[in-house]
């Protein structure tokens, strides 16, 4: 399909992000499922090739490409598989708080080992007893002389394991009222003293992504570390939760797409009655089914994702299509799964992955209860 956004330079660049993923990802994904961990060696040669943030400014080690290559990455990796949603993280979701918030020695200290794989980024908001309420998080960050002192515990990180550089939300000012103006984003390096990592979460599905638990006791960062203004911290994350909500759909709509092409191929080879099962009525009425939402859903996004670029407040829209495309996504995991029979339940078929990977996302960047609960307030209710 041709995605109005894109230009003759985007496909050019899909087919050479393609070919490098038919001979670094796709042959050995099996592999990094089994070790629960994608290699660094993999973020190093994305990094090589320039697949590593390269929106970003020149200066910095980017290419300072528009945002429609980044699309391009993310369907790329997401046809290859969901554990490989750590790098569309770092890419589009946590160095962009260092472009749009950072000074410039933070900028020029960060950002140039971020496009080689030699940073991996992650962002720490998700507490043990707190989730998508950002106002209430524990982990306080309180400023002694030259550096703030960390308390507190996040889970559910993305990238938890291998991460180098972590933005983490606090609060430096825990009495503030109301409580988002005390909340903090605070950048900590791997190997500053008190923080540690728990364990590496052993999740139902994205068995190669890894998700951990980050622990800071009295862990003394350096106030130069501070991202943006104090206070300002829950203002940047919901600035920045459209594009991440945004790439989220963006996966549920490339994960749906690749599982009808799998099932289609499927039922035409497979027979039954001594027929393939595509010629029963039954199964050419879900594949119909599932193909109209599956076109309905991407002219959708694709509309979106353009006006994302143009820069437009499209905040609604991103939690529509958030909600919708990874609810679809998950029936549409299930249906494909019914049609493969019992082979669908197999490991060695890839739709009984994508069917346990593809629940979460209705869960992560805000579980889909809340993007509803944004659409209902917007729209007056």
């Amino acid at each position: 399909m041709k995605h109005p956004y894109l230009t003759n330079d985007h496909e050019i660049f899909r087919r050479s992000l393609r070919k490098f993923l038919e001979k670094e990802a796709y042959p050995f994904y099996d592999l990094w499922e089994e070790e629960r961990m994608i290699p660094r060696s993999f973020w190093e040669k994305m990094g090589e090739q320039g697949y590593l943030c390269p929106d970003i400014d020149e200066e910095y080690g980017g290419s300072e490409v528009d945002w429609g290559f980044a699309v391009v990455i993310n369907e790329e990796l997401e046809r290859v598989g969901s554990g490989l949603v750590g790098v569309g993280l770092h890419n589009d979701i946590v160095v962009p708080y260092i472009t749009a918030y950072g000074t410039e020695e933070q900028k020029k200290r960060w950002l140039p080992k971020c496009t080689t794989g030699e940073i991996i980024t992650v962002i720490a908001m998700t507490e043990p007893g707190t989730g998508s309420d950002l106002a209430n998080i524990q982990t306080t960050a309180i400023l002694d002389g030259d550096h703030y002192i960390v308390n507190g515990q996040k889970t559910f990180i993305t990238n938890g394991i291998q991460s180098d550089l972590i933005v983490v939300a606090c609060k430096t000012d825990p009495k503030a009222n109301p409580k988002h103006k005390g909340v903090s984003l605070l950048v900590i390096e791997r190997d500053t003293p008190g923080f540690s990592r728990g364990r590496k979460l052993n999740k139902v599905g994205l068995h190669c992504q890894d998700t951990a638990e980050l622990i800071f006791e009295d862990c003394r960062v350096p106030k130069e570390n501070l991202l943006g203004d104090e206070g300002k911290g829950f203002l940047y994350l919901m600035e920045k939760l459209q594009q991440e909500r945004l790439l989220v759909a963006i996966a549920a709509q490339t994960a749906s797409e690749v599982m009808l092409k799998q099932t289609i191929e499927y039922v035409k080879s497979r027979e039954a009655f001594g027929k393939p099962v595509s010629k029963f009525q039954n199964t050419q009425f879900k594949i119909v089914e599932m193909a109209t939402e599956i076109e309905m859903s991407r002219a959708f996004l694709d509309q979106l994702i353009a006006e994302h670029i143009e820069g437009k407040d499209v905040v609604t829209k991103v939690s529509m299509a958030k909600w919708k495309m990874t609810d679809s996504a998950k029936k549409i995991a299930a249906e494909c799964m019914q049609l493969h029979g019992g082979y669908g339940y197999m490991e060695e078929y890839e739709i009984a992955r994508r069917f346990r990977d593809i629940p979460v996302a209705s869960i992560y960047a805000g579980t889909n209860e809340i993007m509803k609960t944004i659409i209902a307030k917007n729209l007056g209710l």
